[in-house]
């Protein structure tokens, strides 16, 4: 009698002890560690046992408190294997590599799972050759310590080792073959993959999908097919990995078809669709799939605005970015990149310091790549001093960010302190690229510099082992047609090393147009029609010469052949942000503006005062053989014009207008706006398709050389 009520105050101590256990594990497991603590300490020292024990020092770890778990470990009155085990796995998780090994090196007894979890610190810690100098120390293997190094070697790229080390496991369980199948196809060894996949036992879904997703990443995707409709049983991962198959090598009838066969559409497929769609071109089935989402994740909003700014819809990107924001999405890296992107294009200056100031919050403005785009952006918003002050921040920059300071002030037509930019790069050790160069002899060529732009070229190769490409010849053959040497150009576009392309013959169009050279005209529109037989650019450049001289039966020829060609004309469009909100115009009469019948009156006022300040329209920007007048009132309603009119009436007095405009900006308009900055004391800043203007007392900073 006496024995067997022993027996069961010992099966009730046991089960109290597990129970104990449980708890305190339940409740770390769900972040509730004042709870476990609690019943630990409410649990009496006789029944504490040591699982009671270790369960508490794992939750200490587990809450990321690891001075705490060491504590606790301390006043332990017995310790067995699993209390050290613990002690060095708590470590490992909170990346304390170093007192893991020295928790390793001093406990009494080790057995396979110490061995194998300081084996897996390392590897996890990317040391493998520490990893695999201990694997051989160890006294006995098990089937998971032989998997974990091999893990390591496949991490580290070394496929051969793993295969060796693969060959010599006494046991290969089904993790060692999938993921020694999954290092085959890392290194695009599919026959070798396959081969193992074939001689497996037993398989599992893991090395189904594997050996799927291998096909599908190697660019196999049909083979990837046929054993995917083979598979005895398939998870999200599986579809997922056949989808990303078709949707990477661009096949989007295939994966829309998978996609809506999918029985269950997890977030990672749903934002995989968003970018195939999106990069595509399919822009608006990206957005349906989108709005259909139940669950969105931080890559689901980023790959749709990182669709809108690839695609050139930066109305729709910026309206997405505002979204997130009301609905307190977390912005995350990507996202506020693909914004800055678009910030840049839309000349977006309020947004742009806005996504700055959260870079600067969460720290990743300090990272150069990050300054490079900074700095790019504020370039194009026509804010140089900030661009500077980016600039100034990094003692240590890399080419591209001394590559966007140079490009920053060659686009102002700010030529000296390119150059400058330029000196101080090569001073300091960093050598210029291919990149640098573009941006150089763009800055001598926008201000008329023909010998310093010579010189850099010609110091390309022989100084600085910099091969000239066909964007330098195309720099230089601007450089050469702005300052009017266009019969130099036109030599120089004869002797290239390599045929001329369509931004060459466009570059020396450009200088035609500027010095009415109607021959040279001529032969590039033709030179122009074979490369980019769909762009109207040139016809209209020559349209203009046409008209200029009073051709008019030629331009009718040349409107014609624009016609019958069905070539693209990309309409003349300019934008203003006022109040974080961008403002679009076209040529015409603003009809469709909100605010439309206050811009008209603003025009009107400021016809009068160009006229009372000498203003003569210049008829030549006006293609039509119509009489003056009409060219006076179409020429009034150019889209800059209308920017800068709905500008003068919303920007506050003192600070700076910003306009951009999609093409190069017409003579009349140029001429028009230096004399609005004087009549009304209003610096006004333009970013057309090829450089800035800052207006200022009648004044352009180009000084009328573009």
């Amino acid at each position: 009698m006496g024995g067997a009520c022993v027996r069961c105050y010992m099966m009730v101590q046991v089960r109290l002890q597990c129970t104990t256990s449980s708890a305190i594990a339940r409740y770390a497991r769900n972040g509730q560690l004042e709870h476990a603590r609690k019943v630990f300490d409410e649990t009496p020292l006789p029944n504490r046992s040591i699982s009671s024990w270790n369960a508490m020092v794992a939750a200490y770890f587990e809450a990321r408190q690891p001075r705490e778990a060491l504590l606790l470990f301390d006043k332990m009155l017995q310790r067995n294997t699993v209390s050290w085990n613990g002690l060095i796995s708590g470590h490992i998780k909170n990346g304390m590599l170093k007192e893991a090994r020295r928790v390793f090196d001093v406990m009494p007894d080790r057995n396979v799972v110490s061995w194998t979890s300081m084996i897996r610190g390392y590897v996890q810690n990317k040391d493998v050759a520490e990893a695999e100098q201990l694997f051989w120390q160890m006294p006995l293997k098990n089937v998971v310590s032989w998997t974990v190094m091999l893990g390591g070697l496949l991490q580290e790229g070394r496929i051969d080792d793993g295969r060796k080390l693969f060959d010599m496991m006494p046991e290969k369980d089904v993790v060692a073959f999938t993921n020694m199948i999954g290092g085959y196809c890392e290194e695009g060894r599919l026959e070798e993959a396959r081969a193992l996949f074939d001689e497996m036992p037993k398989r599992n879904v893991i090395t189904w999908t594997t050996m799927v997703s291998g096909y599908a990443r190697n660019g196999r995707v049909d083979v990837a097919r046929k054993l995917f409709e083979v598979m005895p049983e398939r998870n999200e991962v599986s579809w997922t990995a056949m989808l990303m198959g078709y949707t990477h090598s661009g096949r989007m009838r295939e994966a829309s078809e998978l996609f809506n066969a999918m029985p269950v559409k997890p977030v990672v497929a749903c934002n995989e669709m968003i970018m195939g769609f999106g990069l595509n071109g399919e822009v608006n089935k990206a957005r349906r799939v989108f709005e259909r989402m139940n669950e969105r994740d931080d890559g689901t909003w980023s790959a749709m605005v990182k669709v809108y700014e690839r695609k050139g819809h930066e109305l729709e990107a910026l309206g997405l970015f505002r979204r997130m924001q009301r609905e307190g999405v977390v912005l995350n890296f990507p996202s506020l990149i693909s914004v800055l992107s678009v910030c840049a294009s839309l000349a977006s200056l309020d947004l742009g310091r806005q996504v700055h100031a959260q870079l600067v919050r969460s720290e990743f403005d300090q990272d150069l790549y990050v300054a490079s785009i900074l700095i790019t952006m504020y370039v194009k918003c026509g804010d140089l001093l900030r661009a500077k002050r980016v600039f100034g921040r990094f003692p240590l920059k890399d080419v591209v960010m001394w590559n966007s300071m140079i490009t920053g002030y060659s686009q102002h037509g700010l030529v000296e302190e390119a150059l400058n930019v330029f000196h101080d790069m090569c001073s300091s050790g960093v050598p210029p690229d291919d990149v640098t160069f573009i941006g150089v002899l763009s800055a001598c060529s926008y201000s008329g510099k023909v010998k310093e732009g010579l010189e850099l070229f010609k110091s390309m190769k022989c100084k600085y082992q910099v091969e000239p490409g066909i964007e330098h010849y195309a720099c230089l053959v601007d450089l050469l047609g702005r300052a009017g040497q266009v019969n130099d150009a036109m030599e120089l576009v004869e002797k290239m090393p390599m045929e001329p392309d369509a931004i060459v013959w466009g570059a020396l169009l450009g200088a035609c147009r500027t010095h009415m050279k109607l021959d040279l005209a001529e032969v590039a529109i033709e030179k122009l029609a074979r490369l980019e037989p769909k762009n109207a650019g040139p016809y209209v450049l020559l349209s203009n010469m046409y008209a200029y001289r009073g051709r008019w039966k030629d331009v009718e020829v040349l409107r014609g052949k624009i016609k019958a060609k069905s070539v693209i004309k990309l309409p003349g469009c300019s934008w203003i942000e006022v109040e974080k909100k961008v403002h679009m115009f076209t040529g015409g009469d603003s009809k469709g503006h909100p605010e439309q019948p206050i811009i008209m009156k603003m025009l009107e006022k400021l016809g009068g005062l160009l006229r009372e300040a000498g203003y003569c329209p210049d008829g030549s920007f006006v293609l039509h053989d119509v009489d003056e007048e009409e060219k006076t009132h179409s020429l009034g309603y150019h889209s800059e014009k209308l920017a800068v009119a709905y500008g003068l009436i919303k920007v506050p007095e003192g600070m700076p207008i910003r306009i951009m405009k999609n093409l190069r900006v017409c003579g009349d308009c140029h001429s028009a706006i230096k004399l609005i900055s004087k009549v009304t004391g209003r610096e006004i800043i333009l970013r057309d398709a090829n450089r800035f203007h800052h207006f200022k007392d009648g004044c352009c900073s180009c000084k009328d050389y573009w």
